[in-house]
């Protein structure tokens, strides 16, 4: 229910241009995407690529527009705050957050690919 709440003040306070059910759109189309981007890093089980398939996520999201980067933004931070309350280093979480930023921000995520991954990814 706080997701739904943020998503609505988020869409009320950042989408006033171009409407808020754009931002609500865009933000659903953003999560889909870190959705998707966190099954293939599953299916693919590839050794060091969870940095690319955190870039790409991002950066999937964040192109649908500022609902999207909104989404990207908080799914990643509560991904990391999770694995980090589990125990997860703080180096780790800290690496991950910078593929997240740097895919968020337009990069490409291929600075993070590893070599080998099937070009499916």
């Amino acid at each position: 229910m706080k997701l739904f709440t943020g998503l609505i003040f988020c869409s009320l306070v950042l989408g006033v241009n171009s409407g808020w059910w754009s931002f609500v759109t865009e933000a659903a189309g953003g999560a889909k995407d870190m959705w998707q981007a966190y099954s293939d890093m599953k299916e693919a089980n590839y050794i060091d690529s969870d940095k690319y398939f955190h870039a790409k996520g991002n950066y999937e999201a964040a192109q649908r527009g500022p609902g999207g980067a909104w989404a990207a933004e908080v799914i990643s931070d509560a991904r990391e705050n999770i694995q980090q309350f589990f125990g997860r280093g703080h180096e780790d979480v800290e690496a991950d957050q910078e593929a997240n930023r740097w895919g968020r921000g337009g990069g490409d995520p291929n600075r993070y690919r590893p070599e080998g991954l099937p070009d499916k990814y």
